[in-house]
């Protein structure tokens, strides 16, 4: 399954960090900058997720919350946010259930092995809860700027 730019962006509920529990209708009448990404602690998903904490401030202006979301375990995702000050939520998708109705739940190739996991992706939903943009086969450099850009021009 997909979602295409225009749609409504399919609802979730999923075990934040800190133990709450998060629907993507939660942040109706804000702009959401939803973020699908491999693992915690690995290196392009630690560059990542800094880039977003480092942007966060520039995002909360333009009325944008960011929410990472990857099939690690909340555990997981409490050092993660703990080892690198991370001042958004990180979602647990461990049957990785919402990643296959936004589409990022790929089979990929690394030294020769096949295997299942995320495809780092992005999706920009607006305040109305539609798709305004998504970014697919993320590499990390310059996107987190490409992402505030496109709200700053588009949304805000």
């Amino acid at each position: 399954m997909t979602v295409d730019v225009g749609q409504k962006a399919p609802d979730f509920e999923l075990k934040a960090h800190t133990g709450e529990t998060v629907q993507l209708s939660d942040y109706q009448g804000q702009n959401v900058v939803l973020y699908f990404y491999p693992k915690d602690m690995t290196p392009g998903c630690t560059t990542e997720a800094c880039d977003f904490r480092d942007k966060h401030e520039s995002f909360a202006d333009l009325d944008a919350v960011v929410l990472g979301v990857s099939p690690d375990p909340i555990e997981s995702h409490k050092k993660f946010i703990d080892k690198h000050d991370l001042p958004f939520l990180l979602l647990a998708d461990e049957d990785h259930k919402v990643a296959e109705e936004y589409g990022v739940w790929k089979l990929k190739k690394n030294f020769g092995k096949e295997y299942y996991g995320i495809e780092r992706s992005t999706f920009i939903i607006d305040k109305e809860g539609n798709l305004a943009e998504d970014y697919r086969k993320v590499k990390v450099d310059g996107h987190v700027e490409t992402a505030l850009q496109f709200i700053r021009e588009n949304l805000a």
